[in-house]
């Protein structure tokens, strides 16, 4: 009797990360990591840090600002005032301190009074564009620190720009686009420019 064939399984094709990281004029990539063991996730960031790192742009690790320094990345991006508040003493004087998950005006101008190295409005789930809008406007009026406006989508990049924003995050969407990543990527610097002007 003959065994019978395993099921069929999965076979995943990543989007070609050097393609994306020249298609536009890029100053950080974000990494997010799923949860593992220290010494895997330290070999996962210095695996992307590379790539990333040899042109000159900013790896950040999504919190985990205890592995920043082994990890050989720039920076953290911490949500919330408390995380941080906590990743501070661990990331100043030599690495980036930036601050999400704010979710109101007193959270942004307290991670500028506790000098967070960036404030980042607009993430998941985020407010309308309209809300985002104004909050970039209201922060490039009043503070020094940069802020990232978060664009959900492409149509996004413009509004997010003209409200003064120092920098656009590109989310997930990014690797959906029908011409691919680099392409979507290569629109949104195009916009940075044109939104600018």
């Amino acid at each position: 009797m003959s065994k019978p064939a395993p099921a069929p399984r999965l076979y995943l094709v990543t989007p070609p990360i050097e393609s994306v990281l020249t298609a536009g004029d890029i100053a950080a990539v974000l990494l997010r990591l799923n949860d593992a063991d220290e010494r895997t996730l330290i070999k996962r960031a210095k695996t992307l840090g590379g790539p990333v790192q040899r042109r000159e742009i900013a790896l950040l690790l999504d919190g985990r600002p205890e592995l920043v320094a082994r990890a050989g990345a720039d920076g953290a991006h911490l949500s919330g005032i408390e995380a941080l508040r906590a990743a501070l003493p661990v990331l100043k004087p030599d690495r980036i301190a930036g601050a999400g998950g704010l979710r109101s005006r007193h959270d942004a101008m307290l991670a500028g009074e506790i000098e967070a190295d960036y404030v980042m409005f607009g993430e998941p789930p985020g407010p309308s564009i309209a809300a985002l809008e104004e909050r970039l406007a209201w922060w490039a009026e009043l503070f020094q620190p940069p802020c990232i406006g978060y664009a959900a989508g492409a149509d996004e990049v413009r509004p997010i720009v003209q409200a003064g924003a120092d920098f656009v995050a590109l989310g997930e969407w990014i690797w959906t686009q029908p011409g691919g990543a680099a392409q979507a990527v290569a629109a949104a610097s195009r916009n940075l420019g044109v939104a600018a002007a």
